[in-house]
Order: C-alpha cells, then structure tokens, then sequence
C-alpha cells in the first residue's frame, strides 16, 4: 500500500511541476514576441523619420532651385488645418516628394515606408536680428516646412517641422 502512495504523489508533483515549466515557458515566449513588437515599432518609427528628413530636405532643394510652389492654402497656420498625409483631398495643399524637384524615393516594399513621405512649404515674414520690426523695414521672408514620413506600417507615421531662409 505505502509504495501505491508513493507513486500517486509523484504522479501528482510531477503534473505541478510540468504546469510550472508550461507557465514559464509561455511568460518567456510572450516577453520575446513583446520584445520583438518593441523592436519592430522602434525600426518603423526610424523608417519614418528617416522619410521625414528626406521629405525636409527635398523640400529645401525645392526651395532652393526655386521651384516651391508655396501652399495655396490660406488658413493660418495651415499646417495645423491641412491632412499632410495625403489622405484626404487637401486642396494640393502637401507635395508629395519628388513631384517639383524629380527627385526619386523607394517605398512600398518590405522595410521601406509604404508611400512617399509629402510636405508643406508655408511662406513667413521673419526679421533679422537687429531689425525694429515697427520701423517698416523691407520684410525677409523664410519658410515653415512641415514634413511627414510614413513607416512601412501604414499606422507609423513621424510629422517634422522646420524654418528654412534662404540666402537673399
């Protein structure tokens, strides 16, 4: 009779301790694929922002070459009335990049951003330093760029903003 027992106890902890490995085996498989989300999300989000810079760049060659079709738009700002996405009909209010300086931008594939990042050139009366901005002197102009970098996720996107002035 003692060696039956004996047997059903071991039986018993053996299922315990066979449960106690399925729950840490299933706690380190569900922190390894939440690690690798994490590190999904941090590549998309470079991704992004990587075609946000380019979006800026292209964007000052724009202006710079002279070709900048300065935003129709008249709401001010407009950068905060206007869907830079592209996702709604915005007036041709966003460029997307390439489209004035033929520059090309890979996407849609694998890793790449899943369209073209776009951006908005807004046009700003700015003042050098020194000047006395109610003596009436000849206004300088500069320019509120506001980009958008999408990642290959079509729910990552990066939004970056920057003041540009020209050489005149």
């Amino acid at each position: 009779m003692r060696g039956r027992t004996q047997r059903g106890m071991a039986v018993l902890l053996s299922l315990v301790l066979l449960v106690i490995v399925l729950l840490l085996g299933t706690s380190a498989a569900q922190l390894s694929l939440q690690g690798t989300r994490s590190a999904r999300a941090a590549r998309d989000r470079d991704v992004a922002f990587q075609a946000a810079e380019a979006a800026v760049a292209d964007a000052e060659h724009d202006l710079e070459n002279g070709t900048a079709v300065l935003t129709p738009c008249v709401q001010t700002p407009a950068w905060q009335k206007v869907d830079v996405s592209g996702r709604e009909d915005d007036g041709a209010c966003s460029v997307e990049y390439g489209a004035r300086t033929g520059a090309s931008f890979d996407a849609a594939d694998g890793a790449l951003p899943f369209k073209r990042p776009r951006y908005l050139i807004e046009r700003l009366v700015c003042h050098q330093p020194g000047d006395d901005a109610a003596a009436g002197a000849a206004p300088h102009y500069c320019y509120r760029v506001t980009a958008i970098g999408f990642g290959p996720q079509p729910d990552t996107e990066v939004v970056l903003q920057t003041i540009y002035s020209r050489g005149e």
